[in-house]
């Protein structure tokens, strides 16, 4: 049991499953994300374990043969924390607990963590702190496991169950509360973007960590907190900025991410109102990262479910500096060209071509093509806003009537 063992290290073991809907690539490179996550929690990823269902196991995530195996690893190596690669059930988390003597974490919980973490503003704070009760709700029974050993009879009927009870209602209780306050914020949020009149807006959107804040300070002249980890930026910043002679506002918001929990998309609602009002989108994508193309996916699914994936979008590949790629020797015939062998010039004469508005190749942090990056960002902009005030079209010569 977890009381009965005191947690000494940070150290982590990652567990996964290969399954017919996630196969050895996927899984390898979800525990990847994985292990980033926890070094940004401030844990580290010691070992991974994997094992190959049909799909999770509905009592214990992967074999009870596996978790003997996890438990010897974590009993003669000393490890505190065990993290599992998607979100847990309560009944899994029970079931395992009673495998495992360490601290038991899912992917859900350690994302909700590092939200924790990197909350700032009260805004922030009380998204954050309504997605841990509502992650918590179903799973507070694990809270009470001291009382399992108590037996039935006379004087012994009905605390454990009291508890629960009682707890769940002190939580249900404090999402009320926290939804009122979230309302109240929202709707402070609206006012605000209300008093900003009509400007045109900008909304960079993107994966978590492929260089929006780095982008957004170096657009903005602005000092965005960045960093290489994951969420980085939880708050939404807008600054103005002026292209050439044009003013309009540009917003730097919330990384996404892959089996994001619901939970943290329905509590920063308010945050995604940004991207829902936004004219314009800014995608940014690492292009140095091997996967890229299903981040783009993952962000577009997520971009469908707040309404907004239809909005004009300016797709920018950012990280071209530390961009690399398999070279094929002249004399190997043997070797099949694939999408890892593939040149930036490559990458520019596929789909990437068949866009509405072409890429942007760019390194914000080396400020690489910022100034053609610059000069689309502004056509765009210009566009919208010839149309929202068509009585300043003179003060732009070089705009065309189509």
């Amino acid at each position: 049991m977890i009381d009965e063992r005191e947690v000494t290290s940070e150290k982590a073991i990652l567990i996964g499953v290969i399954t017919q809907f996630q196969d050895e690539i996927q899984s390898k490179e979800y525990l990847d994300e994985l292990e980033f996550l926890t070094l940004t929690a401030g844990g580290v990823a010691v070992k991974r374990f994997t094992q190959k269902l049909d799909k999770p196991h509905p009592k214990t995530f992967v074999g009870t043969g596996k978790l003997e195996e996890i438990s010897a690893y974590i009993e003669s190596h000393n490890i505190g924390t065990a993290i599992f690669d998607d979100e847990l059930s309560p009944a899994q988390i029970r079931n395992i607990e009673k495998i495992l003597a360490c601290k038991i974490l899912d992917r859900t919980n350690l994302i909700l963590d590092i939200f924790a973490q990197r909350a700032q503003t009260s805004s922030a704070k009380t998204q954050v702190e309504l997605a841990q009760c509502q992650y918590l709700l179903p799973r507070l029974t694990r809270l009470w496991t001291h009382l399992d050993k108590q037996k039935g009879g006379i004087g012994m009927r009905g605390p454990g169950e009291t508890e629960i009870e009682t707890d769940r209602r002190i939580i249900r209780d404090k999402i009320a509360v926290l939804k009122k306050k979230l309302l109240t914020i929202d709707r402070q949020m609206a006012v605000q973007r209300k008093n900003r009149g009509k400007m045109v807006r900008v909304a960079i959107v993107g994966y978590t960590n492929v260089g929006k804040s780095t982008l957004m300070n170096v657009i903005s002249k602005s000092a965005v907190f960045a960093e290489n980890k994951l969420f980085a930026t939880l708050d939404t910043t807008v600054r103005k900025v002026v292209v050439k002679n044009l003013p309009f506002l540009m917003t730097d918001t919330v990384g996404f991410i892959r089996k994001l929990p619901t939970q943290l998309v329905e509590s920063f609602k308010s945050t995604l109102d940004e991207v829902r009002e936004a004219d314009l989108l800014i995608h940014v994508v690492d292009i140095s990262h091997p996967n890229f193309e299903d981040h783009i996916t993952s962000v577009n699914t997520i971009l469908d479910e707040i309404e907004s994936a239809n909005k004009p979008t300016l797709m920018v590949f950012n990280k071209i500096d530390a961009y690399t790629h398999q070279i094929i020797d002249d004399d190997d015939l043997v070797t099949e060209k694939t999408k890892a062998h593939y040149t930036l010039e490559d990458w520019k004469k596929t789909w990437m071509s068949d866009l509405e508005q072409h890429s942007i190749f760019i390194s914000a942090l080396n400020k690489e093509n910022l100034e053609e990056f610059k000069e689309k960002v502004y056509q765009e902009v210009k566009k919208i806003h010839i149309q929202r005030f068509p009585y300043n079209r003179f003060l732009y010569d070089d705009y065309e009537i189509e």
